[in-house]
């Protein structure tokens, strides 16, 4: 179990309660695809991925984008027990879908990426930190079907 400070708890509800969640997860996906193109292959029936722009401009990334960010809220609401709020989506992304599990850590970073862009010098040391730990945790109750 995952021990969280009243520091990193509140940085880290701050950080989701300011974000808009259309446009950081649309980004976030998109850079995904965009600089780890291989990742692409798990959205093969959204359309077209041919370059970067059509990523940018594609609806059904967008939407994916968000609907993950509202996955990590329900990880925000659950801080005490990421582990069993994923275990549904760990099972699926295992078994049904076959996301290779590296694939979150790498979705990790960009949104790390993002967040940071958008909140800019505000994105402290101690923020980064806090914010990389929750990443972690998620990335690891995501991935624990697989182990």
């Amino acid at each position: 179990m995952v021990e969280w400070s009243e520091s990193e708890r509140t940085i880290i509800t701050s950080i989701f309660s300011s974000l808009d969640y259309d446009d950081i997860g649309a980004k976030a996906l998109c850079r995904c695809l965009i600089v780890y193109p291989w990742t692409q292959r798990y959205f093969g029936g959204y359309g077209n991925l041919y370059n970067a722009t059509a990523i940018k401009n594609n609806p059904l990334i967008a939407a994916h984008g968000t609907k993950v960010l509202h996955g990590l809220d329900r990880a925000v609401k659950n801080m005490d027990d990421i582990k069993a709020t994923y275990a549904e989506l760990s099972v699926l992304h295992s078994e049904k879908l076959h996301v290779d599990p590296d694939n979150f850590k790498l979705l990790a970073d960009c949104l790390t990426v993002v967040i940071a862009a958008k909140m800019g010098s505000a994105f402290t040391a101690e923020i980064q930190a806090a914010f990389q730990k929750f990443l972690c945790v998620v990335v690891s109750a995501l991935g624990r079907q697989y182990h």
